[in-house]
């Protein structure tokens, strides 16, 4: 009988309580400077990848974001990912709306005569 009961082998006097590591406040604060400016930097150059990486950027420190970064920071995540979205749709832009002067020619032409 007494080999079914298994004797517990654990101790209490050596138990160490759980200790949460200090958060490291040098990468979160890179995280949302590259959140924040990757927006800016896609609708400037007009580069579509870097607007999709500005959207992975601002929904990975959006769903990162601790109560101690929430308070340090000005804006809060939604609001990057908002700004990364819009930029990502200025980005598009010029697919959906075309430029009336880019339709023909090329820059080397002549232009077309002037109406009379």
């Amino acid at each position: 009988m007494e080999s079914s009961k298994e004797k517990d082998m654990r101790q209490p006097d050596l138990i160490i309580p759980y200790q949460e590591p200090a958060p490291k406040g040098d990468n979160v604060e890179f995280q949302t400077t590259l959140a924040s400016t990757l927006p800016m930097a896609a609708v400037f150059m007009r580069n579509k990848y870097v607007g999709w990486s500005a959207v992975a950027f601002s929904i990975q420190s959006w769903l990162g974001e601790s109560e101690e970064t929430k308070k340090s920071t000005g804006t809060p995540g939604y609001f990057n990912v908002g700004m990364a979205v819009s930029s990502l749709l200025v980005t598009y832009l010029p697919l959906f709306l075309p430029q009336q002067g880019a339709q023909r020619g090329s820059a080397t032409e002549a232009p077309a005569p002037a109406p009379a």
